[in-house]
Order: C-alpha cells, then structure tokens, then sequence
C-alpha cells in the first residue's frame, strides 16, 4: 500500500508526493532524522508515565496543541510545540519532515492479553451458552479450551503462522505496535511448542510470547496437578532453554487449577527466569490474585471476583490489574471494580482478551468503550489503561507506552479530535501507524 505523509510543502514540490509502501519504508529507513509537523494534538502520555499509570488525570495525557515529534532510528528524539522545534534538528541536512495535516498523535496501543493462536472456532457453542449453559457445563462435555485444543493440535505450524500475521495485522490497524499472545490451545508439548514458534519472526508489532500450558488439562492426564507436575518437570525447562517465551501464565479457577498446586508451578516458572502472569478470579473468588500478589506476578487478569480486601493489596502492590471487559461482554457475567482499583490507586491496563470463546473480538476501541460505559472509566483513564498500563503489563515501561525521548517511534496518527478515542466501536478514524519509526499501516491503502 501507498503512505501519503507528505514531505514538508518546504521541500521541493517533486518530493511532496505519496510513497509506494516499500518504496517509502525504504526511504525512511536510509534517512536518519525525521521531524513529524503540523500535528495537531499531541498526546506524549508523559505525566501519565511519571506516575506509572496511577490515578490518571486529563493534565497527565501530556496535550499539546499545533506540536511536532522528532525521530530517529526508530526512537523519540523530541516532542514538543512546532514553534519550538530545537534548531539543531531544523538545520539537519539529513532531517526530513512529514506532514501529520492537523491530525491527533499518540502511542501505539498495547495490547496486553490475548490468545491469537488458535485453529478453528467456538461460533456453536455460543448460541449453547446463550441458551443457559455455563463456561464449566460446556467444559464438562468436552467443549470449551478442550474443543479448540482439538483443532490446534492438527493445524500445521504454517497455518497457524498465517493466521496470526492476519491477526496480528488486524491489531496494527487498529493502532495496535505491542502485541501479547499466549499458547494454551496445544496442551502437550509439540503444540504448545507448535504455538509459540508461530509468532516468531512476525512483522510490524512487538510480540510478547507467554507459555499458558496451564489453560485446561488435556485428556491424556488423570489430574490437574499430575498435568502441572508434567509441565514444570519437562515442559519449562525446555522452553527455557530454546528462549520460547517471556512469561509462564496459569489459569486459576474452580474446575481448572487450584491456587495450592499452581503455587509449586509457578515458583518453578520464576527459578527459570520466566515471568508469571495469572488468570485470576474471573468465575470465582478462587484464590488466584491472591497468589499473584505473594509471588510478585507482573499482572494478574480478569479480577471480576476479588473483595475490598484484595483491591487494597494490589493498589499497594507493583503488580498491574488487567481488566477484559469484552470477555464480560461476551461471557455476560459481573465487571471488575474498576473505580476502587484506579481510586485506591491500582495501577489498571486493558486488553481485548481474544480468544475463540469467551471473547472472539479484536476489537480494542469496543473495549475502551465498554471500560466507559460499564466499568465507569474516565476517558484519560482508558487511554492510559491502554498505553502506559498495558506497557507496565508486559515490562516494556521502558520503551513503549507514551512519546518520551528515548523510547520507541511506535505512534498512530488518528484523524479526528482526542476526544473521539473510545467513543465509537470502529477504529476508523486510525489513518497511519508507525512502528519502530516506519509506517506499517495507513488506512487510504
């Protein structure tokens, strides 16, 4: 496709013209300094990053008006004012400008928790579940995690890759630069493994990889925990070893995992080097976020069944609260507590959740709006949720999540006002993305 971020009408009038895509990517890529102007608002999401994602205020999404970004080599040189571009990179010989047309900037979303490698789909079971029947009767009968697992395990590894780059490009139109996907539809080693080697080598997004053996128990095992017993005996240590995965998740819930035997598993996960994430409390008060919290997890997910008690814990805590509600939307159930975990100062990210059953969505402007509309959120406090919170959900604080110097060139240039984020379940509005400095989508192509 074509990009039509223009050169500055102050260079010559035969460069103020539209690329071909490999042919601008080239051109960026053999330049060094580039300076984005006539933007016309600017959110760096600084103020937000300062106070690590906590108690969000429209003053910390960093506003400013008629702004310009300066980048290089794929990171934030400069933002700040056009008018007061530093003039250092004005007289560059080798600087080139971009023209934004008055268009709103921000970060590259992240999009912290899903399950986009996956064969098949649960389209029948929905309508069972709408008639009544709960996610653990489904299970019971083979359904569910058990029904998808089927599927994955005779999908070869080429399919499941093409899907995924489909997915994964599905996100990056949306404004989506950082991307986690989970394994978890294998259940024995070959396909977890099968899995996780389908997101290597993706383009155009940040993937994060975590291992989620520990979804279901597959048919081949008595017990879950003889399951866990399996997995951190021979599963992690070879993923270890061949560094196919960041992260060690666990889905904590009656019926699945109980919190005891995911305790031994998880501090296996952790002596390896991964880092733990939990599925936490989503059905149940069942002890996963609890555990989380003494075993210093990154995040914990879902959250819709945790008490005061434990709201207080997690605000005084590092961890970040991931909150799905398109999973909620989907499964009909309770939201999380949104309003006592960010007022009790929680730090709170967003994610889609998508999966093949509980939330086929990658819909990532209906979760912001559910976020408003059902979990009470401010708007600056679902843009952070998605930016600065979803970074600190996947430890990449330090490099993506808001427009400071020295972090990555992952931005979205949106066509129409700040305000309009979060306000329509359509990311129409999306019109380029950049990622690490190159443009990897626009929507006029």
């Amino acid at each position: 496709f074509s990009v039509p971020l223009q050169l500055s009408k102050t260079k010559r009038t035969s460069e103020a013209r539209s690329f071909p895509f490999d042919s601008m990517t080239k051109f960026l890529c053999d330049t060094n300094m580039k300076i984005l102007k006539n933007i016309g608002t600017l959110l760096t999401m600084d103020g937000a990053a300062k106070k690590d994602g906590r108690r969000i205020k429209e003053a910390d999404l960093g506003l400013q008006e008629k702004a310009a970004l300066v980048f290089d080599r794929g990171s934030i040189l400069w933002s700040g004012p056009q008018k007061k571009i530093p003039r250092e990179f004005l007289k560059s010989a080798k600087a080139k400008h971009l023209d934004a047309k008055g268009m709103t900037v921000l970060p590259g979303l992240v999009e912290c928790h899903t399950h986009l490698v996956y064969a098949g789909n649960r389209a029948d079971e929905f309508e069972v579940k709408l008639q009544g029947a709960t996610y653990q009767e489904i299970a019971a009968k083979g359904g569910g995690i058990l029904s998808t697992m089927k599927h994955t395990r005779s999908a070869s590894l080429a399919k499941l890759k093409s899907s995924a780059v489909l997915r994964i490009k599905e996100f990056s139109r949306q404004g989506v630069t950082s991307v986690e996907a989970k394994s978890g539809y294998g259940l024995d080693i070959a396909s977890e493994i099968k899995q996780l080697k389908a997101l290597e080598g993706i383009r155009g997004a940040h993937v994060v990889r975590t291992f989620l053996g520990a979804h279901a128990k597959p048919p081949e095992f008595s017990t879950h925990e003889e399951y866990l017993i399996y997995l951190a005996d021979k599963v992690l240590p070879r993923l270890a070893k061949q560094k196919l995965a960041d992260r060690v998740d666990i889905f904590i819930e009656k019926g699945f995992f109980e919190s005891s035997a995911a305790s031994v598993y998880l501090k296996k996960a952790k002596a390896l080097g991964f880092d733990i994430v939990i599925h936490a409390d989503q059905l149940s008060l069942s002890g996963g976020t609890s555990l989380g919290l003494e075993l210093n997890a990154v995040s914990c997910d879902h959250l819709i069944k945790i008490d005061d008690s434990i709201v207080r814990r997690i605000a005084g805590s590092d961890m970040t609260a991931v909150l799905l509600p398109a999973a909620d939307l989907y499964m009909r159930c309770d939201y999380p507590p949104a309003r006592k975990l960010i007022e009790g100062g929680a730090r709170v990210a967003l994610a889609t959740d998508f999966n093949p059953g509980t939330s086929p969505t990658q819909n990532v402007q209906l979760v912001g709006l559910l976020a408003r509309l059902e979990m009470k959120m401010s708007l600056p406090e679902v843009i952070s949720a998605y930016t600065v919170g979803a970074a600190h959900a996947l430890k990449l604080e330090n490099h993506v999540g808001s427009l400071s110097p020295g972090k990555k060139a992952d931005f979205v240039l949106w066509d129409g006002e700040w305000s309009e984020l979060f306000y329509e379940a359509s990311s129409a509005k999306v019109d380029t993305v950049f990622y690490e400095g190159l443009p990897v989508y626009n929507a006029k192509q």
